[in-house]
């Protein structure tokens, strides 16, 4: 299967169905960016600290990684930060288009796949945001290469991802609040279903997800040449485990 192709179709289709994030944010949130108040999220709910951001984002050249939908890019723009928004799906890119014409924001908008950024030359960004997207490719360490050959030095990374915990348990007893433990990690959509399973995500056009290791996620970054100085764990409002563990994880790393 061509996974990109695949959930490049998926997430067209998740438009359409008004996925919570794929709605364009409203005037009033840009015209509160423009006078400085704003936030932003890696994962569900919990908000990047603003110490993580440069204290004025006013000529900053950022990345918008894997974060199409209309809502983080238009943000830090109207933030005043030069940014470019960079997703493997077209509508989802259309909703950034979408609020900087509504707007009248500058955005760079390139259709691509988190792990080939070629299209960018070395030392581009001085930022990049990248939240919750890495699990829908099979391999996360090209992207953090990747992410650190294009950020100038002192750069800073900012990352969502999945607690890999959360792939272990059987999704639809989960659904009952029944925990099984049934996958073993690291998990897949593509191998550690059943053929019919598998077959059911792509007759509804479900994206497909892959858990990536801790070793992999916080390890790979370190390996790419990172320095982790940042670190926050969410939670999953949407399931059970909330009541748990978290969900999910954010991170800051720097290019030193």
């Amino acid at each position: 299967m061509d996974i990109r192709a695949y959930n490049r179709n998926a997430w067209n289709r998740q438009v359409e169905m008004g996925n919570q994030w794929t709605l364009p944010v409203s005037s009033e949130i840009i015209a509160a960016a423009r006078h400085g108040a704003w936030e932003l999220l890696l994962t569900p709910t919990k908000p990047v600290p603003r110490i993580w951001f440069p204290e004025n984002l006013t000529g900053v050249d950022i990345l918008c990684l894997a974060s199409g939908g209309g809502q983080q890019a238009p943000i830090l723009a109207a933030a005043g930060a030069n940014v470019t928004v960079f997703d493997n799906s077209p509508k989802q890119l259309e909703r950034d288009a979408y609020v900087a014409e509504r707007e009248g924001l500058d955005l760079k908008i390139v259709e691509g796949d988190m792990r080939d950024l070629s299209i960018f030359s070395d030392e581009s960004f001085d930022l990049i945001f990248h939240p919750v997207s890495n699990l829908f490719v099979p391999a996360v360490r090209p992207v953090w290469i990747e992410a650190y050959r294009i950020l100038r030095q002192g750069g800073t990374l900012l990352s969502g991802f999945n607690n890999p915990v959360i792939y272990i348990f059987d999704l639809d007893l989960l659904d009952q609040d029944i925990f099984k433990v049934k996958y073993t990690l690291p998990y897949s959509d593509l191998t550690s279903l059943s053929e019919s399973e598998r077959q059911r995500y792509i007759n509804e056009e479900t994206p497909l997800e892959f858990s990536h290791t801790l070793t992999d996620q916080i390890g790979g970054q370190v390996e790419a040449g990172f320095v982790i100085s940042g670190f926050y764990e969410d939670i999953d409002p949407d399931t059970i485990l909330e009541a748990y563990f978290p969900s999910f994880i954010a991170t800051k790393a720097k290019k030193l």
